[in-house]
């Protein structure tokens, strides 16, 4: 047998073990790659609609404001939404650094109020949430004007 029919018989015998073996550890290392990236964006996707549900509540519950719920200072209130809990408190305005627009606002005749809300889902021990807050103008009542006036 000469030596180029003995190379083409060494050829033709396939893989080694130690060759699929590799093959193998590649193919392994790449699908777990491709698995934790899945499951990432999964749980990005699940965490990014929580927010957007707490959001559309959120903005649920201040649509409520004046309608429903009454827009007065020292008033809290609590309630649920599906999965949401939320809790509003509505207290005066006060802003050490901004004193300009509270003293606008009282000599307009205006009432400025905080309004803080809280919106959480989950369970304790995996519970979340999300704080929103705004400021609304509310006129004071037209007696409290005239006696501030007059003085």
């Amino acid at each position: 047998m000469s030596s180029a029919t003995r190379l083409s018989r060494k050829r033709d015998r396939g893989f080694t073990l130690l060759e699929l073996l590799l093959a193998f550890l590649v193919f392994s290392l790449s699908f777990a790659t491709v698995l934790q990236i899945l499951t990432g964006s999964m749980r990005n996707t699940v965490r990014a609609r929580e927010y957007t549900e707490a959001a559309l509540t959120a903005q649920s519950v201040m649509d409520q404001l004046g309608v429903e719920i009454p827009i007065q200072a020292g008033f809290a209130a609590d309630g649920e939404s599906g999965d949401y809990r939320w809790h509003l408190e509505i207290f005066p305005y006060e802003n050490d650094q901004d004193a300009h627009s509270v003293e606008l606002a009282e000599l307009t005749g205006i009432e400025l109020l905080q309004i803080d809300l809280q919106v959480n889902w989950g369970e304790p021990p995996r519970e979340q949430g999300s704080d929103f807050s705004t400021v609304r103008a509310m006129l004071l009542n037209r007696e409290l004007i005239d006696q501030a006036l007059t003085q």
